[in-house]
């Protein structure tokens, strides 16, 4: 992806929370010299990989395969282990008419996947099996804390206020059918570098073209602009 796209993208899913009066803490404005300037007081949001997170997995079509996210929240691997500190995650995301977010699976992570606004939201559902295939055998879920039992690949339409639980091993694909979404997720410590399947191989994060300044950072720009010791 290029960054001025990715620029765009992000102020662009700004605008859209900021209309549904979803406020994001101030760190999601800063920008490289903001970064650049802290020190090890910020050591919790780069460790934990809090912050904004824009992918299209590596299809270089964001419009159709694609997520503008934002990490609100979240703990460290050392917490999941251990249950002390910040062992739950949370996040916000727009998806736009039309954009799809690949069929994956969770190894360790219990999520909450919470339609808050705007369009219904597709989750199509299925069994994982050991060497990584999807199944087509019957799913249970939790639909808002009742237990529904739907076939393998079942597609369920979340409307807004509507919430789905996935559990590690079942396979979901989301995206949006009929308009554009705001959705949260709710979950156990997040690492999306080590705790993501996906059915076809795709990239988490994008390789990035630097053809423009960034106007935020992504969670995988913290490196390169801040320095533990200020």
């Amino acid at each position: 992806m290029k960054r001025s796209e990715i620029n765009a993208i992000l102020l662009d899913a700004e605008a859209f929370l900021r209309e549904h009066r979803f406020f994001l803490p101030p760190f999601a404005a800063w920008g490289p010299d903001d970064w650049a300037a802290k020190g090890p007081e910020v050591s919790e949001i780069v460790d934990n990989q809090i912050g904004w997170d824009i992918t299209d997995f590596g299809t270089g079509d964001f419009a159709a395969c694609g997520l503008a996210l934002f990490t609100v929240r979240n703990g460290s691997a050392e917490a999941a282990r251990t249950g002390t500190g910040k062992t739950y995650c949370e996040k916000v995301a727009v998806m736009r008419a039309g954009q799809r977010c690949p069929l994956h699976h969770h190894f360790v992570k219990v999520e909450d996947i919470i339609n808050r606004a705007e369009a219904p939201m597709a989750v199509s559902v299925a069994n994982s099996g050991p060497d990584g295939q999807v199944l087509d055998t019957p799913v249970t879920i939790s639909l808002d804390g009742v237990v529904r039992t739907v076939p393998g690949g079942e597609t369920l339409l979340l409307e807004a206020g509507e919430s789905v639980t996935l559990t590690p091993g079942c396979y979901h694909a989301l995206w949006a059918p009929d308009g554009d979404v705001l959705f949260g997720e709710v979950s156990v410590v997040n690492d999306d570098h080590a705790d993501n399947r996906f059915a076809e191989p795709v990239g988490r994060f994008p390789d990035i073209e630097e053809d423009a300044p960034p106007a935020r950072l992504l969670v995988q720009d913290y490196a390169r602009y801040w320095r533990r010791a200020a």
